[in-house]
């Protein structure tokens, strides 16, 4: 099934793109040239091929979550002391997000 500009132009629109005239014939093309071949693919005999998940066999190897004793020796009130703005024992810092 070829892309045609029409397509395009409705792709560019969702994704809020503006094309030249020429980007659009780009795009018109890549994007057939693209679906072409996955055609291609598609036509491929996979019926003994075993799917994958991601291609690997490697597993996560997770620890449990425990706490543990470590020696701390001063080091967050070192930290407190050095962050150039605290408040009630914890560092201080600018906001990620902005409240509307």
């Amino acid at each position: 099934m070829p892309i045609t500009s029409r397509d395009v132009i409705h792709i560019a629109h969702l994704a809020r793109i503006e094309l030249t005239p020429e980007e659009e014939k780009k795009f018109t093309d890549d994007l057939s040239a693209i679906l072409g071949f996955v055609e291609e693919l598609n036509q491929v005999d996979t019926e003994h091929i075993e799917p994958m998940t991601g291609g690997t066999a490697l597993e996560n190897i997770m620890r449990k979550d425990q706490e543990r004793e470590e020696d701390t020796n001063g080091k967050p009130q070192k930290l407190l002391e050095e962050a150039p703005e605290t408040e009630r024992g914890y560092v201080k810092v600018k906001a990620v997000f902005e409240y509307t």
